[in-house]
């Protein structure tokens, strides 16, 4: 699974595509942090608009990043979810440890 990574010395943001499964999940755990231990982010972003299939994989990547980042005092950005896939997150919890969002929301938010 492809992953576009942009980092600065406050944010790493991961622009993540296709298929998030237990297949391609191992890969983009590891891309992602070893972003994150290069630049020690205050703030790691999770771009999901390019996903088109997630299982509980993801959901493990998202936990997982959270429990990276949070040593370092950062904070973590789920942003352009597809609604099925904020739903699913809602509903896993992960709205106390992420700010999460949906497409609208990030448009909305661009419109205002």
């Amino acid at each position: 699974m492809p992953v576009k990574i942009i980092s600065t010395k406050q944010r790493v943001t991961a622009f993540l595509e296709g298929e998030i499964d237990h297949h391609t999940a191992a890969a983009l755990r590891l891309e992602i942090d070893e972003a994150i231990g290069r630049n020690k982010p205050k703030t790691l972003k999770l771009d999901f608009a390019d996903v088109t299939f997630m299982d509980s994989s993801g959901i493990g990547l998202v936990m997982g990043r959270f429990r990276t980042i949070q040593p370092l005092g950062g904070k973590l950005i789920v942003s352009n979810l597809s609604p099925q896939v904020y739903r699913i997150m809602q509903l896993a919890g992960l709205e106390k440890i992420a700010k999460i969002s949906k497409r609208e929301d990030v448009n909305n938010a661009e419109n205002k």
